[in-house]
């Protein structure tokens, strides 16, 4: 008939086709809100620890760094431990689910933490404080790499420091963006479930 698709038009069959409503119970929320609590207070809190270890460590690097530029470094990068360590607590740490919370109020909970975190994932290299830890490593290694540039010999000592961070940005890179993308695939699936909530 003019006017009607073919029923052999994938396109049309894909579009439609029924969409499934997403069915989750106040019990699954509240646990997978709840598992989301565990694990995130566990990770600031490692966060936390090492950050203020490092504070510690490098302080006291700093305290018996002879030149001023490596001072200046050493001081930077303590620094830097002690702002990882409230950013962490700012951007992982998470609320408190009351024990009587709706569904609305579990998902709206839920909803806002995962948002936090890829929040914080989007823009880890200035919550996390990385590049002001790249520029105090910088001022600690840079003028050793140039007092050793006439010794080949003790250049090669260096390698094994690049290489780790050639390493590390390689996986952490990738890393990253797949925690982005699963945390906003499940940011989207909370916001469809918040909506069908509401018309319902």
């Amino acid at each position: 008939m003019p006017g009607e698709f073919p029923m052999n038009d994938p396109q049309k069959i894909w579009q439609d086709q029924p969409t499934e409503a997403i069915k989750m119970s106040l019990e699954e929320i509240r646990r997978k809100a709840h598992r989301l609590q565990t694990k995130a207070r566990l990770a600031a809190l490692a966060w936390i620890v090492m950050g203020l270890a490092i504070c510690v460590l490098f302080a006291r690097s700093s305290a018996k760094a002879h030149a001023a530029v490596e001072r200046i470094g050493w001081g930077m990068l303590s620094l830097w431990g002690l702002y990882g360590a409230y950013q962490a607590y700012k951007w992982i740490w998470t609320g408190t689910l009351a024990a009587d919370a709706t569904l609305s109020t579990s998902l709206d909970f839920y909803r806002r933490e995962l948002e936090r975190r890829h929040d914080y994932a989007r823009h880890i290299w200035r919550r996390s404080g990385l590049t002001f830890c790249f520029g105090g490593l910088a001022l600690v290694v840079l003028p050793a790499l140039i007092s050793v540039l006439g010794a080949p010999r003790l250049l090669v000592n260096a390698v094994p420091l690049f290489v780790l961070l050639a390493i590390w940005l390689a996986v952490f890179s990738p890393l990253r963006k797949r925690q982005q993308r699963r945390l906003q695939r499940e940011i989207d699936e909370l916001k469809m479930l918040e909506t069908e909530n509401r018309s319902l």
